[in-house]
């Protein structure tokens, strides 16, 4: 079996975004593990993608919209229940609220993970949602065992939305088991300060306890980065905010590239800047996200000093 650089498992859903309250929507394939794929194979990663849909027009829209974007597919299994729906609801200032329909995606089993297919990947990606409930937590749980005794970089991004989960208690416990799995952690400040109520850098260093890698995302005020006692801070890129949607995830795939590429944390934070910049210029999270000859020829125009 041909090796993969990157497998993503998790929620593969239908953004439904509407930006004049809820009066009319714009139909979008999301859902943030399958947004952190396409952003990789985007960027040109051999990438794969492993979840459930249902056996709907909205799941089938979801496969070819990923497979279309350069994604394997042969791990998107379709189920009797119906595709999840996220509604997501975007302000004038660009910030969003989710109300979910949960579905197809919480039913993958442990039995429906292609464990020939993981032992071949050097990144393993996934989130918190997938953990919130069984099966699909079970299934998250082996296929993370099987990733990482073969070797493969484990990479974890909470992506917390705490109106799925039956209570903070849990998520928080949920999410710390997630983080002591990980290699790579992504996550942004609030997500920051709801596990560990301190400021940026104590909770960071709770992190690197297990983690070796650190990400975290700071909306309009850039990012921080961590690992070992390379640190620090990289404010945004001037770009026009058309829609956040996916720009975390823009934000991960570019730092799961920067880091197959054996980068330093810092080159890899910006070159996982500028990825993340990028998709907020544009509606919807997989359509927006950039190619790799469209980030270097952004860092270039906005004259970022590194060398790519």
């Amino acid at each position: 079996m041909k090796r993969l650089d990157v497998i993503c498992l998790g929620e593969l859903l239908v953004d439904m975004i509407s930006k004049d309250g809820g009066k009319t929507f714009t139909c979008c394939a999301g859902g943030a593990p399958a947004n952190v794929a396409v952003a990789c194979a985007r960027l040109g990663l051999k990438t794969a993608f492993i979840g459930k849909v249902g056996d709907d027009q909205f799941g089938r829209f979801l496969i070819k919209t990923m497979s279309e974007a350069g994604v394997d597919v042969d791990g998107i299994l379709k189920d009797k229940i119906g595709t999840t729906l996220a509604f997501v609801f975007v302000d004038e200032t660009g910030e969003r609220r989710f109300e979910f329909r949960r579905g197809a995606d919480a039913n993958l089993k442990p039995s429906e993970i292609d464990r020939e297919k993981l032992a071949g990947c050097r990144i393993f990606h996934f989130g918190s949602i997938s953990m919130i409930c069984e099966p699909s937590r079970s299934a998250t749980l082996k296929a993370i065992e099987v990733a990482r005794k073969n070797g493969a970089i484990i990479s974890f991004d909470p992506n917390l939305r705490l109106n799925l989960w039956d209570s903070e208690t849990k998520a928080k416990r949920m999410i710390v088991q997630g983080i002591k799995m990980a290699d790579i952690v992504k996550m942004n400040d609030e997500e920051l300060r709801f596990l560990f109520g301190e400021d940026i850098e104590r909770g960071v260093n709770k992190v690197l306890r297990y983690a070796r890698r650190v990400f975290l995302t700071l909306g309009p005020k850039g990012c921080y980065y961590a690992e070992g006692d390379q640190r620090g801070y990289l404010g945004v890129p001037d770009v026009e905010v058309v829609d956040r949607t996916g720009a975390g995830d823009g934000f991960m795939g570019g730092a799961i590239y920067g880091t197959l590429k054996g980068w330093d944390v810092r080159k890899t934070a910006i070159f996982a800047n500028a990825v993340g910049s990028l998709v907020v210029t544009k509606i919807g999270a997989m359509p927006s996200m950039p190619t790799l000859e469209e980030v270097l020829k952004f860092i270039k125009n906005q004259k970022i000093r590194l060398d790519f």
